[in-house]
């Protein structure tokens, strides 16, 4: 792929991640989010931002399955929007769900292991992010990058058993989530197993 052609593609998939924020929006302006508009707007980030996170973790087994080398450009793009709509998640939770009563917040923390899990999560993925580019990976050197940012498949697992944990009566999505996540963490260890001591790609 020509990079013409890749900041192309590049460019239209950034415009792309941002639907699901315009539809969320627009569904806020339109009164369309149902009877809970606050909870659908919280909830709809928090969806997002797993579904990135999942397909961020998708990314190496396509690459190896499909030969598209060049899906690992894209990686830490999609990294930073499952970052992203976290924080949206999160700001959203703070704001139009607790009005930033901190009393109560830090309540909902210790009292509910949903919340407590998926505040754990959150703040596992801040220093991803913040080492999400070219100068933090000649900082920390390639393979403590490595080792740190391999923090998101416990990030993942926190953040399925957030979903889970949350859910009160249908849990059809979250099942699919973790069997989701299971394939994508399943994949990499068999791949691990027989090159055990060597530099992997994880």
């Amino acid at each position: 792929m020509s990079s013409r052609h890749f900041q192309w593609l590049k460019a239209s998939l950034f415009l792309l991640c941002l639907g699901p924020l315009a539809s969320l929006i627009y569904g806020v302006l339109t009164d369309s989010l149902g009877a809970n508009p606050i909870e659908a707007l919280t909830r709809g980030l928090g969806d997002w931002a797993l579904r990135f996170l999942l397909i961020t973790l998708a990314v190496t087994p396509l690459r190896r399955l499909a030969g598209l080398d060049w899906l690992l450009r894209l990686r830490r793009m999609l990294g930073l929007f499952a970052f992203f709509y976290a924080c949206l998640h999160f700001t959203s939770y703070l704001w139009l769900d607790q009005f930033f009563d901190w009393a109560e917040i830090g309540k909902d923390i210790v009292k509910r292991p949903f919340i407590s899990i998926g505040f754990a999560s959150f703040l596992l993925l801040i220093p991803l992010a913040i080492t999400s580019n070219n100068a933090m990976i000649r900082r920390l050197g390639g393979r403590r990058w490595r080792q740190l940012h391999r923090v998101v498949y416990a990030i993942a697992m926190f953040a399925v058993l957030h979903y889970w944990w949350m859910v009160k009566q249908d849990i059809t999505q979250p099942v699919l989530y973790a069997v989701a996540l299971a394939g994508l963490l399943g994949v990499r260890l068999y791949w691990a197993i027989p090159r055990a001591g060597a530099v992997r790609e994880m």
